[in-house]
């Protein structure tokens, strides 16, 4: 009895235990991921997660309003804390994808996969339908929509099997992943979504280059890229309506066909450099979806164009950030993969960016970490923790010349 007395009073403090599985010389799972995961690109995701709760405290009075009738009242702070309750469940997410083994991440990933397709192709056919498109499956609360997950598993999956490639340059992967990007954008295009279906393309697109396709097959693929935008045109009513209005608007439809992308500007304008500050914001009151579209714009308002410059720069950091940490990346599925990750969270953040500034046409996209909704924060929280898992580093592996390198596959 005395030596379990004696062991229970030299128990350590919790925090010293916390600080002992983090120290430099821990063998502990938690210790190592803590000493391998790249520290400044988690700080940047969690730095972007704190400006978007802070971003939709100031969007939310104002979509409150606009969405509250006789039948239904919003409080104020409604998406708020809506919004807080989705981080307190992606936060772990992340975490908890970014401690996962490459080798387990991408099965996870390639199985995850072949689930959301088929879940996209439901939602197309048989979804909620919501301001005329059907991209949800569910109701209520439990809805959730199939494509934001699938983003992050299909870029994966796809750098999975453009890896292939660099073992046996005779298999036919090129074509596989155009197959499946092609079924994934007529499934989308089916909804419709043409915002989602350009991010599938584009980051295909930038995943061949990388994967060392030719210069020919480049040009090749910008001649059928600019054939499918011409298609869209001409054989698909959402994308022919979106891009009259937008290049050719008709001057007594002007008002109505333009109204956000012009409130968005005003509202962007509103609080000049530095904004009206927290609440202050009035002209955030005639915009639709300020919460989730063109929350940039809010910001604007209330905190000021310096503020959106800082959030492009904490963008670009990240993409930047991503993109050294691959110059001596030796493995062609975490090249693959992280780069892809890293360009369709810059590329979808540069679409809403650019909607919200007037430079394209309203495309429904939200702007990432930043913007409202539950199924953008899990799934982006997903693919974070995917490229922190990619870009994970023994720091003291190479220093060692008694180490011998091996693979986490």
């Amino acid at each position: 009895m005395s030596e379990v007395i004696r062991a229970t009073t030299k128990r350590k403090p919790l925090r010293e235990r916390f600080e002992d599985q983090l120290s430099r010389g821990s063998k502990t799972p938690l210790g190592l991921w803590f000493w391998e995961i790249d520290r400044i690109l988690l700080l940047l995701a969690f730095l972007l997660i704190g400006i978007g709760l802070v971003a939709v405290a100031a969007a939310s009075p104002a979509s409150a309003e606009r969405y509250s009738d006789a039948t239904k009242q919003f409080a104020s702070m409604h998406y708020f804390w809506r919004q807080a309750l989705w981080i307190g469940l992606s936060i772990p997410v992340l975490l908890i994808v970014s401690m996962l083994p490459v080798g387990l991440a991408r099965r996870g990933a390639i199985l995850g996969t072949a689930i959301c397709v088929l879940l996209v192709g439901l939602a197309a056919f048989f979804g909620t339908e919501v301001n005329g498109a059907r991209r949800w499956i569910g109701f209520g609360i439990a809805s959730f929509q199939p494509s934001e997950f699938l983003k992050p598993l299909y870029i994966v999956t796809t750098a999975w099997l453009l890896s292939l490639r660099a073992k046996d340059p005779s298999l036919p992967v090129i074509p596989v992943t155009g197959v499946l990007t092609i079924v994934i954008a007529a499934l989308l295009m089916k909804q419709p979504d043409f915002g989602q279906t350009m991010i599938f393309a584009a980051v295909w697109v930038v995943l061949l280059m990388l994967a060392g396709i030719s210069t020919r097959a480049i040009g090749f693929l910008g001649g059928a890229g600019v054939a499918g935008v011409v298609a869209a045109y001409l054989f698909y009513d959402t994308a022919r309506t979106r891009i009259d209005s937008f290049l050719f608007p008709d001057p007594e439809k002007a008002q109505a066909e333009h109204y956000q992308t012009d409130m968005a500007h005003a509202v962007l304008t509103g609080g000049g450099a530095t904004g009206t500050g927290p609440g202050g914001g009035t002209v955030k009151f005639k915009l639709p979806e300020a919460h989730t579209d063109y929350i940039f714009s809010v910001v604007g308002e209330e905190f000021g164009l310096i503020a959106c410059i800082v959030i492009a720069l904490i963008y670009l950091a990240i993409v930047v950030r991503v993109l050294i940490k691959l110059l001596d990346e030796e493995d062609s599925f975490r090249l693959l993969a992280a780069a892809g990750l890293a360009a369709q969270f810059g590329i979808q953040a540069v679409i809403n960016m650019a909607v919200n500034t007037g430079l394209a046409p309203s495309k429904g996209m939200t702007l990432p970490f930043i913007s409202y909704g539950g199924s953008s924060m899990v799934a982006l929280s997903i693919g974070m923790g995917l490229l922190l898992a990619f870009t994970r580093r023994n720091p003291y592996l190479k220093r060692s010349s008694y180490t011998v390198r091996g693979s986490n596959k």
